[in-house]
């Protein structure tokens, strides 16, 4: 959020606020925003340009903001549930409490007492973590995966989702409601191994509910952040980059899946917001988000045509990029629309040009300039986003960042008791370690693609960190429920080995792409697709021991066995597809 329209208030960043509080022994008050929500800016206009306000924080309170987009670290920490997060930090860093919006009645009267209670309990607080909301650190779990998760997890999970569906309108909860796309994912994972009907209308009716609902917009395209109400008719009007590209391929996903007409329509409208409205000609990366305007959404399709469009905030977020390069180059195939391969494979030769360093990994963003080297979250994301497009654009050159990736995450983020914190050591260059976190969301989507990185890349010992992660958390998914539908995904794949697809032969080849496309054309989850190509991966294309020929060959296998060799794209998807049935049947 700008500061230049309240130069009165005394704003100023965490590092600067935390130096100021311990040297004034004050509390600081971190107050955490985002540029698309008008409530955040409603509260620092109200709120805090209240007078009265402004004059009872003066003796005992420092003022720190900070966007939550480009500080995510910080919102992972003290975020108190949403936006304008409010927490009050004592100089040390620990939490001494929080909450979200507060109006000047509400907030003057707490400032006293959260006064007192800080200079009650200070040696509490520098003891105890009882304000931190992260999971806590577990030892390493040993023994087979089987015997420590097994197949548990899975029906675990599938029991919690099913419990706490909405049977009316899809989707989970009461009040508000996110589509919480992993356990849509999930859903549809086991609907295809199992044909329960039950997961089909897990995934369907709130598809099928949010498309029909208020949080689709049908005009210019793409989905608002989440619904006010159960029955998803009232949206928050804001729309974000990472919201929408997950929902993008989830419904790329149910389109393969189901062949739902009305899927494969919404899914091209999140592709023409993205690409028309957030898409940076100048870059090829995607803009972060679009502000919250209920006055413009209400507007009918011709009236919305001459009105201006709500803002766009136009940083570039990394991990939210990774996300919208997966999402692009699944929809090239499954859409047959190959200039969204372009788009994508050009948004990542942004990342990896602009924000990737050998050293240092992916910085979180860009806003003329990179920032922020060190987060889980960009690391894991981009991972996966290199290994998606090697198999889409058959190049197995884009291993070698994820490799290097991989390898800085090792020096930098691993936690003794197994798995990876949230962020390196040493971040915001301040004197002090910042605590660190174990995040099951980013463990989990790193698990996956590590797990899928070790089959294309040969290195075994990716598959071994992503077995480190899955039982680092094994005693921690319980108390989650389907909140954890992701992880339970990573479980999945390693329990139930991938289908490998290796096209050896020229990778522009016209034939090679017939392969390439045709094997990644239908839904088969758990999927791996490689072209090897002799003249640039001779070193790939001997450690898998295949043979080259003159025309190119797909060789199909699981596991350890080699189930046959296609030059024929149809014979191939077929068999692969019986492949797929006669696991399920198992």
């Amino acid at each position: 959020m700008s500061r230049e329209g309240f130069e009165h208030l005394p704003w100023m960043t965490y590092e600067e606020g935390l130096e100021k509080a311990e040297a004034e022994n004050k509390i600081l008050i971190l107050m955490l925003t985002v540029s698309w929500c008008r409530f955040c800016q409603e509260m620092e206009k109200q709120t805090f340009g209240d007078p009265r306000v402004q004059n009872a924080l003066k003796e005992h309170f420092v003022l720190c903001q900070v966007d939550a987009d480009r500080n995510p670290d910080l919102d992972q920490q003290f975020n108190m549930g949403g936006w304008p997060s409010i927490a009050f930090i004592s100089p040390n860093e620990d939490l001494i409490a929080g909450d979200t919006y507060l109006s000047p009645e509400e907030l003057l009267p707490l400032l006293p007492q959260i006064w007192s209670f800080y200079q009650r309990n200070k040696e509490e607080l520098k003891r105890g973590e009882s304000f931190t909301k992260m999971v806590k650190e577990q030892p390493l779990a040993t023994g087979p995966i089987e015997e420590t998760l097994g197949k548990e997890l899975v029906e675990s999970v599938t029991a919690s989702m099913l419990d706490k569906f909405d049977h009316s309108y899809g989707g989970w909860g009461e009040g508000q409601k996110f589509p919480h796309t992993e356990s849509l994912d999930f859903a549809m994972i086991q609907y295809s191994k199992t044909g329960d009907p039950r997961m089909r209308e897990v995934v369907t009716l709130t598809l099928d509910s949010m498309i029909e609902g208020g949080i689709h917009d049908a005009i210019d395209g793409g989905f608002f952040r989440f619904s006010k109400t159960r029955d998803w008719r009232v949206p928050n009007f804001e729309k974000v980059l990472d919201n929408n590209a997950q929902r993008l391929r989830c419904l790329i996903e149910a389109w393969q899946l189901f062949e739902k007409p009305s899927y494969k329509k919404a899914a091209e409208g999140v592709i023409r917001w993205m690409t028309e409205t957030m898409l940076d000609p100048t870059t090829g990366s995607f803009f972060g988000s679009q502000r919250d305007d209920p006055e413009y959404y209400i507007l009918g399709p011709e009236e919305r045509k001459n009105a201006p469009k709500p803002t766009i905030d136009r940083t570039v977020y990394t991990n939210w990029n990774a996300m919208a390069v997966n999402a692009l180059f699944k929809a090239s195939v499954a859409l047959d629309r190959p200039e969204l391969s372009k788009i994508a494979e050009n948004c990542l030769n942004f990342l990896l040009k602009e924000l990737y360093s050998e050293k240092e990994g992916m910085y979180h963003y860009w806003d003329g300039t990179y920032h922020l080297p060190g987060l889980l979250t960009d690391q894991a994301y981009c991972i996966q986003a290199l290994v998606q497009a090697s198999q889409f654009l058959g190049n197995a050159d884009l291993l070698l960042p994820a490799e290097r990736l991989g390898e800085i995450l090792v020096e930098t983020h691993r936690s003794p008791s197994g798995g990876f914190f949230d962020h390196s050591a040493v971040i915001r260059n301040r004197g002090n370690s910042p605590r660190r976190n174990r995040s099951i969301l980013e463990n989990s989507v790193l698990a996956e693609a590590l797990t899928r990185l070790a089959v294309l890349s040969r290195r075994e010992e990716f598959r071994e960190l992503a077995l480190e992660i899955i039982q680092s958390f094994a005693g921690d998914h319980k108390q989650y429920g389907y909140f954890v539908a992701g992880f339970a995904r990573a479980v999945d794949l390693i329990l139930y080995p991938p289908l490998v697809v290796t096209i050896v032969g020229d990778r522009e080849s016209a034939s090679a792409k017939k392969l390439r496309i045709a094997a990644q054309k239908n839904y088969i989850p758990s999927r791996i697709v490689q072209m090897l190509d002799p003249k640039f991966d001779p070193i790939l294309l001997s450690r898998s021991g295949l043979q080259s020929s003159e025309k190119a060959r797909a060789y199909l296998s699981l596991e350890r066995q080699t189930l046959g060799v296609y030059e024929d794209p149809t014979e191939l998807v077929n068999k692969m597809k019986e492949v797929e049935r006669e696991r399920g049947d198992q």
